[in-house]
């Protein structure tokens, strides 16, 4: 518990003094915001914000994590090694960062509003995905268990395992659906940032979410002393929720200045980079249809996209929301921004505590 609380406390800290230090060599660079001209009339203020502010969110993301175990070392903690799960759930958002940043990179230099090609964009997020999705059915631990296993998980892994199909074809299957849920969070986190603050927050509280989530998997883990009906089978559950916490401090640390006025975006860096973040919580501690609930704010705007796109699609012209992402719906109803960003936070929290709630009762009803 000292090392989680150590975590948060630097990811706060490196974050709220290294941010202004990035925001500087942004703008003497002259690394500003591109703005959509089909967007809402307000954010034309906005033009010119630096971006990329992801670069800080990953690389204070992995300074910290590795910082912490080495004071954890030093003061002889419990739980100080570094461990398969964090380093693979480190190299995911890491290397979704980086094809974000090519993306915020191509932007700037041009000086237009889109980046990378979409068809560089999926190579680039599949061959991540790919090698983190092998990865992660290797090194297993003294219990046999790897970071990550063939089955769907809700709670816990269920009975429908792809290694039903052998275990050539069931590790094909698990490398397409692992890309799936890594290509359905980053893309969903992407859509959610547009507003000052707003995606910063809400992944935030998801990842407070898993920290409550595995720290109750490791104290009921099957291994341990509690290893009675309802335990839990997962791989270094303690420091999922180490980087957990870590990353709710960070993100924390730099909401300080994204908030409204934001005096830096996170940019597809950050979004991708945290897309990715989400996506290697769920598939390790075995939630990842779960996280449909958790991020249950990223889900409603990333439908508010698909629906306004086949809607109007199919009616020759016509649109359900007055513009999509749906938060943008809102400002053009007149909503000011900082309302619908704490309104859209209240909403992402009541999914976060749904999913919660939902987590326990299951453990409840099994035990």
């Amino acid at each position: 518990m000292i090392g989680l609380l150590l975590g948060a406390v630097l990811g706060v800290f490196f974050t709220v003094v290294g941010t202004p230090l990035f925001i500087r060599l942004l703008h003497r660079r002259g690394y500003g915001q591109i703005i959509r001209d089909d967007g809402p009339t307000t954010h034309a203020t906005k033009r010119g914000t630096p971006t990329m502010g992801g670069v800080v969110i990953v690389g204070n993301f992995v300074l910290v994590y590795f910082l912490t175990h080495w004071i954890m070392m030093m003061l002889d903690l419990e739980n100080s090694g570094i461990t398969m799960s964090a380093l693979l759930l480190l190299f995911l958002t890491a290397g979704m960062g980086l094809i974000g940043f090519l993306d915020d990179y191509i932007k700037i230099s041009n000086q237009r509003s889109l980046g990378l090609t979409p068809i560089g964009k999926i190579i680039g997020q599949g061959a991540v995905g790919i090698t983190f999705a092998i990865l992660a059915l290797n090194f297993p631990n003294s219990n046999g268990l790897t970071p990550a296993s063939t089955a769907i998980s809700v709670f816990r892994d269920t009975s429908w395992d792809f290694a039903f199909f052998g275990p050539v074809i069931g590790a094909i299957l698990f490398v397409l659906w692992s890309n799936l849920i890594t290509t359905a969070t980053t893309n969903a986190v992407n859509l959610t940032d547009g507003l000052d603050g707003l995606a910063t927050g809400a992944v935030a509280m998801v990842s407070v979410g898993y920290v409550l989530i595995t720290l109750f998997q490791a104290n009921q883990a099957c291994s341990g002393p509690t290893s009675a009906g309802g335990c839990y089978e997962v791989r270094d559950p303690m420091d999922l929720a180490l980087l957990g916490s870590i990353l709710a401090g960070v993100l924390l640390g730099f909401l300080w200045w994204n908030t409204a006025p934001a005096k830096i975006f996170m940019g597809d860096t950050g979004s991708l980079a945290l897309g990715g973040a989400l996506a290697g919580f769920a598939i390790f501690s075995k939630t990842q249809l779960l996280l449909v609930v958790l991020a249950g704010l990223m889900v409603i705007i990333a439908a508010s996209v698909i629906i306004q796109v086949v809607y109007f699609k199919i009616t020759g012209g016509k649109r359900v929301f007055l513009m999509a992402p749906l938060q943008h719906h809102f400002e053009l109803k007149g909503w000011a921004e900082v309302t619908v960003v704490v309104r859209f936070w209240l909403i992402g929290l009541a999914f976060v505590v749904a999913a919660l709630a939902l987590f326990y009762s299951e453990w409840v009803i099994l035990r």
